[in-house]
């Protein structure tokens, strides 16, 4: 009897391995970390790429999936979103974004995260398996000028498919979103609007240094707690703001620090040097002078919305669009967001833009894959197809970054996605209206 239910486990546990295992063949695939593999295949074993090549075999009970004529990609990677924080931003109760307060490190946006919102499955139509999501939206107002939260909170690498949070993390707490001080004036016509009296350059001028000096002491609180912690005095008490403090002051968790502008990033590069402390420069507007001092710090730069209007009335009417490429020829490694949701599946679509601008097609691509696993520290697991990464995978009929490609097979760790979508469901209901 218990020979029979141990024979019974044992060919049910063969029947799941075998669920669990795909060849992809006779595709093109692009590695994107090597040259194109025409009529290649790819074998997906356990949820990872067990081999990558023209001569791939399948194992006993592998599904096989012929793509011919198709390409394989990485799946794609939005680098900054607030994707499963909100829903509808006109109805507060599905927000969970900017609390109150200067500096909230202890929140974690992977635990807000809502698998079942309905932009996960939109995100994915597009080639997305997975993005960062920000518990911080970045909106600057005059209302918010100075006196905001400069620390949101902790972003998260997220997969988007699975039934929870914990399923879906890829990375937990993988940055430190910051939103770094501005200076910002308030014109006397838009006093009233802003709530209070006109700002001069000279009023804000002080309340930006005032800002940087409180993150300075704040850094250092964080450092006087993790001495005291180590040494155990008998006054140390448990401080959630400082607790979540210490990995960036370790220099284990990154600063994604916000700055829109060349002062803005100049300093944010100083008080970087000054901290010790990794950072990641994001959403900037304008590169200024501020290539070379990057380079030189290695610091790579998580790029916002192409698509845009220009910071300034005098700027070039194509300026946001060469920004990805003056960032890539001044040696900068780069790689796109879009810190929103209602527009996070265009991604691949900001990229296209910044290639037919000047910055080379691969490199676009890598900006959408490769680029954005190393920026956020999962380079060894995810962005590219090569030997014992996560399977992430998109099959398609053509350049991931035009909008006229279908993605026909996407596969998130390994396991097949429905790319079905509220957009898809709206679409297949009118046609069949008689």
């Amino acid at each position: 009897m218990r020979r029979g239910w141990l024979i019974s486990w044992f060919c049910a546990a063969l029947a799941l391995a075998a669920d669990d295992s795909v060849l992809i063949k006779n595709v093109t695939v692009h590695p994107v970390t090597g040259p194109e593999i025409p009529g290649g295949s790819v074998l997906v074993v356990d949820g990872k790429i067990a081999e990558v090549g023209t001569r791939v075999g399948g194992r006993g009970g592998a599904r096989v999936v012929d793509g011919k004529g198709m390409h394989l990609y990485p799946g794609l990677i939005n680098a900054a979103t607030n994707v499963g924080l909100s829903e509808i931003s006109a109805l507060r109760d599905t927000v969970d974004l900017d609390e109150i307060g200067l500096f909230n490190p202890e929140l974690r946006a992977e635990v807000a995260f809502n698998p079942t919102s309905e932009h996960v499955a939109v995100v994915r139509a597009s080639g997305i398996t997975a993005v960062v999501s920000l518990p911080g939206s970045g909106a600057r107002s005059f209302r918010n000028s100075g006196a905001g939260t400069v620390i949101t909170g902790q972003g998260a690498l997220m997969h988007l498919a699975g039934w929870t949070w914990e399923e879906m993390a890829v990375k937990r707490s993988a940055l430190m979103d910051v939103l770094f001080p501005q200076i910002q004036t308030v014109p006397a016509q838009f006093a009233a609007f802003a709530s209070g009296p006109p700002r001069t350059f000279a009023d804000e001028e002080k309340r930006y240094k005032e800002q940087l000096v409180s993150m300075s002491q704040f850094f250092e609180q964080a450092r006087q707690y993790e001495k005291s912690k180590s040494a155990r005095t008998a006054d140390f008490r448990p401080d959630l703001k400082l607790e979540a403090m210490l990995p960036v002051v370790d220099g284990k968790q990154p600063l994604f620090i916000r700055a829109e502008r060349e002062r803005q990033i100049k300093d944010a590069v100083e008080f970087g040097d000054k901290e010790k402390v990794k950072i990641i420069i994001a959403d900037p507007h304008e590169i200024g002078s501020t290539g070379p001092l990057l380079k030189s710090h290695g610091i790579p730069v998580v790029l916002g919305k192409v698509f845009t209007l220009p910071m300034h009335d005098d700027d070039p009417y194509d300026a946001p669009y060469t920004l990805p490429n003056e960032f890539y020829k001044a040696g900068v490694k780069i790689c796109f967001g879009t810190f929103d949701v209602e527009f996070a599946r265009n991604v691949p679509f900001e990229a296209a833009q910044a290639s037919a601008f000047g910055l080379p097609h691969e490199e676009a691509i890598r900006g959408l894959t490769i680029n954005s696993a190393e920026i956020l520290g999962v380079g060894d697991r995810l962005g590219s197809i090569e030997k014992g990464k996560i399977a992430d995978l998109i099959l398609t009929d053509g350049d991931p970054t035009e909008a006229k490609t279908n993605i026909k097979a996407m596969f998130i760790a390994g396991r097949s996605v429905e790319l079905e979508s509220r957009h898809t469901r709206e679409f297949e209901k009118w046609m069949e209206r008689q």
